[in-house]
């Protein structure tokens, strides 16, 4: 695998809750800043963030951002509520299974969050979608609140 698609290990990635990464759209048009995980890089060029999880034993990642209100990001920087091998949406109260990114609960129920495609190859994750670059672990650079207010459905 290409080291420079390399984004963890997978003991990096938690069960209980997310890694957060920043990527980088190889077409920067790919991306709608109405999305809550969109920043943009000192040079000007969009990232925007994706959670890892590892909530059911396989490794899946999907866009940091809620199906119900887009502007809404999953993970915060400080890991996504999971329970169940569900993620949890704190603002909404909306659950999306861990492995398929399938919402079975909540206000956008029936919705799939958008996937990342990911491959785990000798204990590492790596990032195989075509479609981004990665740049790094934790946050896009963004200004603003970036949808961080909320509502925590979550008893946290």
């Amino acid at each position: 695998m290409d080291a420079d698609r390399r984004i963890a290990a997978v003991e990096e990635v938690p069960e209980e809750s997310t890694l957060l990464v920043t990527l980088r759209p190889v077409d920067a048009d790919a991306v709608d800043d109405g999305e809550g995980d969109v920043g943009e890089s000192d040079d000007g060029r969009p990232e925007a963030e994706a959670i890892l999880t590892r909530a059911v034993g396989e490794v899946a990642a999907f866009r940091n951002y809620c199906q119900h209100w887009t502007d809404v990001r999953l993970d915060k920087d400080d890991g996504a509520f999971v329970r169940n091998g569900e993620v949890f949406c704190q603002k909404h109260g909306a659950t999306f299974e861990a492995d398929s990114g399938y919402c079975n609960f909540g206000p956008c129920e029936g919705a799939v969050l958008e996937t990342v495609d990911v491959t785990v190859d000798g204990g590492a994750v790596y990032l195989t979608d075509d479609a981004y670059e990665f740049v790094r672990l934790g946050p896009a650079q963004r200004d603003g609140d970036a949808g961080d207010s909320r509502i925590d459905f979550t008893g946290n």
